[in-house]
């Protein structure tokens, strides 16, 4: 992985993370880390997601990127504050 590919995973993740954390409210426990890997999981959830309704290559760019990484993103965090309870 060239080293350009990690850096934009790191910003868009912590994009999807920080926008998902203020979608849902709360704190991020593990600040500006814990926020780039929920970002990251929440690309590849957001990706499993829109795959199954059909829309999975409908989305593109660097903006449909940030979309899809902070609706997974959305859904971890909700998923987890939900299983928590």
């Amino acid at each position: 992985m060239a080293l350009w590919t990690l850096f934009v995973w790191l910003v868009i993740g912590a994009i999807a993370g920080f926008l998902a954390r203020k979608i849902i409210g709360g704190t991020s426990p593990f600040g500006l880390i814990g926020d780039i890997i929920l970002g990251i999981v929440g690309g590849v959830l957001g990706g499993y997601i829109l795959a199954l309704a059909g829309l999975g290559n409908t989305v593109g760019g660097l903006i449909g990127t940030i979309i899809t990484a902070t609706l997974g993103a959305v859904v971890l965090v909700w998923t987890t504050k939900f299983l928590k309870k």
